[in-house]
Order: C-alpha cells, then sequence, then structure tokens
C-alpha cells in the first residue's frame, strides 16, 4: 500500500521559515516526480514547485527564490524549505508523486499539512 505523508506545518510569523516533508512508504521516491501544491480555503489547488527524478526543479512564480525543493533518497522524502513567507501562503500543502509510463501515468497524494502564516 502506498503512502505520501506530509509533516512540517505549523503556524508562523510573516518572515518566517517552515520546512516541509514528505515522506513515501510502499514506492521509491527515487523514480517519480514530486509535486507541491496547495489550496487556500475559497481557492482551487495551485503547483507551488516540482522536482523531476534526476534532481531538475522548478517554481510558480510566487515563490520563486523564497521556496526551495529537494529530496533525500536515502530517506525516500522530498522536502519543502519555505523561507520568507508571507500571510497569503497560508494554505494547505499537498505532496503528490508521480511517474509515466508507457500505459500511463500514476499519481499518489498525501493527505496535506496545514500552513498557517500569521502575526
Amino acid at each position: 500500500q502506498v503512502q505520501l505523508v506530509e509533516s512540517g506545518g505549523g503556524l508562523v510569523q510573516p518572515g518566517g521559515s517552515l520546512r516541509l516533508s514528505c515522506t513515501a512508504s510502499g514506492i521509491m521516491l527515487s523514480l517519480y516526480g514530486i509535486n507541491w501544491y496547495r489550496q487556500a480555503p475559497g481557492k482551487q489547488r495551485e503547483l507551488v514547485a516540482h522536482i523531476n527524478n534526476s534532481g531538475w526543479t522548478n517554481y510558480t512564480a510566487f515563490v520563486e527564490g523564497r521556496f526551495t525543493i529537494s529530496r533525500d533518497n536515502a530517506k525516500n522524502t522530498v522536502y519543502l524549505q519555505m523561507n520568507g513567507l508571507k500571510f497569503e501562503d497560508t494554505a494547505v500543502y499537498l505532496c503528490n508523486a508521480y511517474i509515466i509510463w508507457g500505459g500511463g501515468r500514476d499519481d499518489y497524494w498525501g493527505q496535506g499539512t496545514q500552513v498557517t502564516v500569521s502575526l
């Protein structure tokens, strides 16, 4: 059974930092591309950052320069380091692992971790 578990969310003041983790069981994350998404109340889910299985990364413009996605294959974990947090970063952050193969694509999702930026 495949599970993705996010952790590391919490309450932080503007300008603060958090590091989110996405740890997998049942799959080898090193074979998967990983996306971090976020969803704020009343808003659509939006892509935040992506890392492919070769370590190539890209970011949505609103987090570029503030967030860093990385992976530790030995720990079967992907991280999202978030610095310079803003009120508008408040959301549930979700991890998505995907693999594309000849017959299609498999996706797995975690349950999410809440990030709240507030005074």
